[in-house]
């Protein structure tokens, strides 16, 4: 926990320096990052920024309750290190899909925060109070949309496709950096992961993300951490504002083709259904 904390301090340094000295490069216009009134470089006020430490602060407490209590209950979910005698491409494929089951339950879980009128109102739409988003922005959010992303995104996909000391270790790493870069506000070979995922399958950079922030409530599309497959198989992809040498490979190839209509899980309750299936897997898994 420490030594992801000082990762992210130092990572989100690298970002908000490039951010600084490469303005050609923002996601976003550079006059709509100038100061308006009260409100801070990404669009908050101060009863907002208020809010926001507070948040902060629960955050804290929650995800340190989250690691003991997992830590204890679960044995093994941190792997120990060990020799381990399999190929380097096997952990490598291993760690991909890790991180799909991961992105899948981010991705519905995100996806929920949006269509359920009560959870966007309460507990998504402060992260989303950033509406020219930076890497400080990042884990900005209610404390409950921390706390569910930890559970269905890491621990659900450590429980399901374990990944073994080393790269349990490389996969928080690269989660984290891939976070802060894509609430960057930048986009191009400064951002590091980003670059390296760049061959997955329907990749995306922080400007696809960046795009979400600016919709607003009717942001519902580019939900996808981690590759962006997700958002091209269920129908919500969308480019943003790509700027010339920053595009992927699959931002002009038409994801009709290869997504589902998914129109039925944004209901109210049936935004859900997904979630509980994945549940229902993680529990069974436990079972047998």
């Amino acid at each position: 926990m420490c030594v992801l904390s000082v990762l992210r301090r130092v990572y989100n340094n690298y970002l908000e320096a490039v951010y600084c000295t490469f303005p050609l490069h923002r996601t976003q216009p550079i006059k709509q990052h100038m100061l308006k009134g009260e409100r801070d470089l990404v669009g908050r006020d101060k009863e907002q920024l208020a809010a926001i430490v507070v948040q902060d602060r629960l955050t804290f407490i929650s995800q340190f309750c989250l690691d003991l209590f997992v830590y204890f209950s679960l044995p093994g979910f941190y792997p120990a290190h060990s020799t381990n005698t399999s190929s380097v491409t096997r952990r490598v494929l291993q760690l991909v899909l890790n991180h799909y089951v991961m992105s899948f339950g981010m991705y519905w879980t995100h996806r929920a925060l949006h269509k359920n009128v009560w959870l966007w109102r309460n507990i998504h739409s402060i992260h989303h109070w950033a509406k020219h988003p930076l890497s400080r922005t990042t884990y900005q959010d209610h404390w409950f949309d921390n706390f569910g992303n930890a559970i269905v995104g890491h621990i659900f996909a450590q429980i399901l496709v374990p990944l073994d000391a080393q790269m349990f270790w490389v996969s928080r790493v690269l989660r984290v950096c891939e976070s802060l870069e894509k609430h960057s506000g930048v986009s191009g070979y400064f951002n590091l992961v980003h670059s390296v995922q760049r061959w997955l399958p329907y990749a995306q950079m922080p400007h696809h993300h960046d795009w979400h922030h600016e919709g607003h409530k009717g942001c519902n599309y580019t939900f996808s951490s981690l590759g962006g497959l997700w958002d091209c198989v269920f129908g919500t992809r969308k480019s943003g504002r790509a700027k010339e040498g920053v595009q992927t490979a699959w931002d002009n190839l038409e994801q009709g083709r290869f997504s589902f209509d998914t129109k039925y899980f944004d209901g109210m309750y049936t935004c859900f259904i997904p979630l509980c299936a994945l549940s229902g897997i993680v529990v069974n898994s436990f079972v047998t």
